[in-house]
């Protein structure tokens, strides 16, 4: 089984320029059914000489019985994106855009409430289930591998980091999911757990955290009352300073919760095995299902 994403996915990509363009072609590669594009610039195109563009979200999904939207376009314009996928009906929105204001975010978190469509992201990697070949996003689908374990993830980078660990360990994923850092995010920590608890192919669950909120502690909260299944967990910016914004997505330390050293505790005493370092995920996990 998988999460979120499988073979019966329909995938709609917005926003075919350099970049979504790049990434739409290693989704088709991988495996990913793409049924659609939108582009207001070039409407009745093909991608790739296959794959039908449309001016709009909902003509796309009209014609084309699209079920997950990926979202490409600038940092400006991808609030409006999503709250166009959302109107055109899909129940999946993943926006990759990084750099999304956080004020346009707080308008969007309001809009879609009550919606029916779940957003991923953004400032996100994506999601992709490894057994299906169905990939929508950004990560590397080579070092992926078939399998029991589910991965969530706030770091791009580390998530493609884990994996790999686990794959040259022979550890298979059932769904990776990158759930992004930014401030406001469509989907936590626990909104995945809830999923992968839910799945009875997902056998244990790798959890990558960083600085700053409170998500990570939620996630304690849920794996301590709701979660029967082993938890490897690492949270980085262990040497962070606080007040001070660390990489891309700007992740900061802005009072005692927000310390990567309060998360682990929480972590640690809801019963989730600690990896110290980013680098010994891998080797943690093969000890834990090794009993």
């Amino acid at each position: 089984m998988s999460v979120l994403v499988d073979g019966n996915t329909r995938l709609l990509v917005q926003g075919l320029g350099r970049e979504g363009g790049y990434h739409a072609s290693a989704c088709r590669a991988y495996g990913t059914n793409m049924v659609a594009g939108v582009h207001p610039n070039r409407p009745g195109m093909k991608f790739e000489d296959a794959v039908p563009i449309f001016e709009t979200v909902k003509d796309a999904v009209a014609e084309t019985q699209a079920n997950v939207g990926l979202i490409f376009v600038p940092a400006s314009g991808a609030a409006d994106a999503i709250i166009e996928q959302v109107n055109a009906g899909l129940p999946l929105v993943i926006c990759i855009s990084e750099g999304v204001p956080v004020q346009d975010m707080v308008k969007v978190r309001a809009y879609i409430e009550g919606s029916g469509s779940r957003l991923i992201g953004p400032n996100c990697p994506g999601v992709i289930t490894p057994g299906t070949r169905t990939k929508i996003g950004i990560m590397p689908g080579a070092i992926h591998l078939p399998g029991k374990v589910g991965v969530v993830s706030r770091s791009g980078t580390l998530t493609y980091e884990a994996v790999d660990q686990l794959s040259t360990r022979g550890i298979g994923q059932s769904s990776v999911v990158g759930i992004g850092g930014d401030p406001i995010n469509g989907t936590t920590f626990v909104d995945v757990l809830e999923l992968f608890a839910a799945d009875d192919e997902t056998e244990a669950v790798v959890l990558l955290g960083e600085i700053g909120g409170t998500r990570e502690q939620e996630a304690a909260e849920f794996i301590a009352d709701k979660l029967n299944k082993p938890v490897v967990s690492t949270i980085v910016g262990q040497s962070a300073p606080p007040g001070r914004r660390m990489g891309h997505a700007g992740a900061i330390v802005t009072g005692p919760s927000a310390l990567a050293s309060n998360k682990i505790a929480a972590l640690r005493e809801a019963g989730a095995h600690i990896a110290e370092t980013p680098a010994d995920i891998g080797e943690v996990m093969a000890a834990v299902l090794a009993g």
